[in-house]
């Protein structure tokens, strides 16, 4: 999995798409639009793998909000399909002030 591949599937058609339920609650929580998750998943990068989740393997993506506000995104994949898991406003909390690595 690699973010071009993501991407690819994103832009291929709306049936490649499965949001959920969860990602939806989260995002409307914390005033996340889907135009930002979709910015974020075409400027950003992958930063953690998560090869181990099921069903999917999955990754957490780095990257911005059109207003420019650090955004992570988690997804899913398959040959056919991105799933969007949960997305968030990173913080030093767990972050370093990069926002990109993970503390110990």
């Amino acid at each position: 999995m690699d973010i071009k591949q993501l991407q690819s599937l994103y832009d291929a058609s709306d049936s490649n798409i499965k949001w959920a339920k969860h990602c939806l609650e989260r995002m409307q929580e914390r005033d996340i639009s889907i135009d930002d998750v979709e910015y974020c998943l075409h400027s950003g990068e992958i930063i953690e793998y998560y090869p181990d989740d099921f069903p999917h393997l999955s990754c957490l993506i780095f990257g911005r909000t059109k207003g420019n506000k650090v955004l992570h995104i988690v997804v899913g994949a398959n040959s056919d399909t991105i799933f969007f898991i949960t997305a968030y406003y990173p913080n030093t909390d767990k972050f370093e002030a990069d926002l990109k690595t993970r503390k110990e």
